[in-house]
């Protein structure tokens, strides 16, 4: 099988994985885990109190949602700037070695 056609599969594998649990699940409320953990450690032990405090809190959820994804726009792109540098590194050592 070729590299594109691999690649494709994989591609349409993520959508599908992606987007079965909204069409299965369609009323479902898909909450963030650091909710679930506040709520079972509140369960569990009613009087804990947390270590330490943000020292700064977004003004705004939208804030905190793009502070978020620019974390990971940042990380994508180290990720992939590496991918990139290693493939054209092989490829350089390849036609060298030829």
């Amino acid at each position: 099988m070729k590299l594109w056609k691999k690649n494709m599969l994989l591609v349409l594998m993520v959508v599908v994985i992606s987007i079965a649990p909204l069409l299965m699940l369609p009323d479902a409320e898909y909450g963030g885990a650091d909710g679930e953990a506040e709520d079972m450690i509140t369960t569990l032990q009613p009087d804990y109190e947390p270590w330490f405090e943000s020292f700064w809190e977004p003004p705004s959820g939208e804030i905190e949602s793009l502070l978020f994804a620019l974390q990971a726009a940042i990380g994508t792109g180290f990720i992939a700037y590496y991918i990139g540098y290693m493939v054209g590194k092989n490829k350089n050592k390849a036609v060298t070695n030829s």
